[in-house]
């Protein structure tokens, strides 16, 4: 339910919200019902002759939402003034069929069963557009293997690094994430039937027959019993798209500061109406970034109300079970409305390779100080190359020079340690470790996936 959908755009993607719409909610429900239906007949529960009345009249156009969302407030949950509103649609058709309607199971049951068949296609949803945007990545990864940049530390000036190495990380966690979301589905997609108290006790000894064919009809495995009070699946659902949410988030803080106007390396892609301001003709702010670092900000809470509502009492829960039902549906749209942002992003990505190379030069040489320290311990020794190294530091830093030609006037670097040497090692390209093997590694773990 919305308090307002004009900022659905930011907040939501058009999959989702169309997964957790109020029609979808009711139809996924009805299909709970109808599946009971037909396992209960199966196993002779009820007669085969009200499957038919009872499965067509389980389809959301057939049910009054205004009705029913008036309802919920004074029946404490959906699914009681749904099954009355379902039992008098099939009695209109059969009036003996409307007997059996809901037999056997309990409201959370429906809602349960309902919800993991929602959740089940919003991690499909959210599984394709990750394996879209760690195919973009992957590709960023490889185009800028070589193109060299700073690399920040304490937000400062550190070492050279690459933009591949960078783009490379983002993948590496993407991945990861993916096998969190492939875990996750075998322990969510999970029925959720048992009756009043778990027990099954109103379908006799037919209770584990009946619930294996529900199971199977509505393509869900069968736990090993009941789980309305035990949320683990659903507290892991919610902790795992935080954590997706919280790597989306950290991708566009790095974005958004690389687009600084002072730093100028990286750029959302350039369209008409976008990133404008209503006040400033030359602005062009990250407003995707923006809209992802909103959705990281709002998902730790929610994942908390979630891990909260958790605790819950003996067999049936009072408040953390209720407490969950906009809370999930809210994290996974704020996951893919995330998600669906950075895949835009990164799509058009603007790198501006010649300004990373020149903002390495800002300090004049001084984040190339480690590699001539450690050039000039096999000459010297590392204590007294630290020491001088340092020493040539503070003075470029005094006069305004630059660290080459502070070390290529100090009469204390020894004879055999050479200008042309001392000016090779200030190229940042022959400092970067083994940053081209990692982003390798990243690429050839990305491919082995695929293959």
């Amino acid at each position: 339910m919305h308090i307002s959908s004009l900022t659905d755009g930011l907040f939501s993607s058009e999959g989702m919200q169309r997964l957790f719409s109020d029609r979808n909610t009711i139809q996924r429900m009805l299909d709970v019902e109808a599946a009971l239906a037909r396992a209960l007949a199966l196993e002779d529960v009820i007669p085969q002759s009200a499957v038919a009345a009872i499965v067509g009249a389980c389809k959301a156009d057939l049910i009054d939402a205004d009705t029913l969302a008036k309802l919920v407030s004074s029946a404490g949950n959906l699914a009681i003034p749904l099954v009355k509103q379902l039992t008098a649609v099939v009695a209109k058709t059969d009036a003996e069929a409307a007997r059996y309607v809901h037999w056997g199971a309990t409201s959370q049951d429906v809602i349960d069963s309902g919800r993991v068949l929602q959740l089940r296609d919003a991690i499909d949803l959210i599984t394709t557009d990750l394996a879209e945007l760690a195919d973009t990545l992957a590709s960023l990864a490889h185009q800028h293997r070589a193109t060299i940049m700073m690399g920040r530390t304490w937000m400062q000036h550190a070492q050279p690094t690459t933009l591949g190495l960078k783009i490379a990380g983002w993948l590496d966690a993407i991945m990861r994430h993916q096998d969190r979301l492939q875990e996750l589905r075998t322990r969510v997609c999970v029925l959720q039937f048992g009756g009043a108290t778990g027990t099954l006790a109103s379908l006799g000894h037919s209770g584990l027959t009946v619930a294996t064919a529900l199971a199977k009809d509505l393509s869900l495995a069968l736990p090993a019993l009941s789980w309305h009070t035990h949320r683990d699946r659903m507290g892991e659902i919610a902790t795992t798209f935080g954590l997706l949410t919280g790597t989306l988030g950290k991708m566009a803080r790095d974005i958004a500061l690389h687009s600084q106007t002072e730093i100028a390396e990286l750029a959302e892609p350039l369209a008409q109406e976008r990133g404008g301001s209503s006040t400033m003709p030359h602005k062009r702010n990250p407003v995707a970034c923006s809209a992802v670092l909103a959705c990281a900000i709002r998902v730790p809470a929610l994942v908390s109300t979630m891990l909260t509502a958790m605790v819950q009492e003996q067999e049936r829960a009072l408040g953390g079970w209720q407490a969950e039902w906009d809370t999930l549906p809210e994290i996974a749209s704020l996951t893919s409305a995330a998600l669906n942002q950075l895949r835009e992003v990164m799509s058009g990505l603007a790198v501006d390779a010649a300004r990373m190379r020149s903002n390495i030069e800002i300090t004049q040489g001084l984040v190339i100080a480690e590699a001539v320290s450690l050039a000039l311990a096999q000459h010297v020794g590392r204590a007294v190359a630290h020491e001088l190294i340092e020493a040539a530091c503070h003075q470029a830093v005094e006069s305004g020079r630059s660290l080459l030609d502070v070390l290529n006037s100090d009469t204390r670097m020894p004879q055999d340690f050479s200008s042309s040497r001392i000016e090779a090692l200030f190229d940042p390209a022959h400092y970067l470790g083994e940053a081209p093997a990692l982003v390798e590694r990243v690429l050839a773990h990305h491919r082995q996936r695929k293959a």
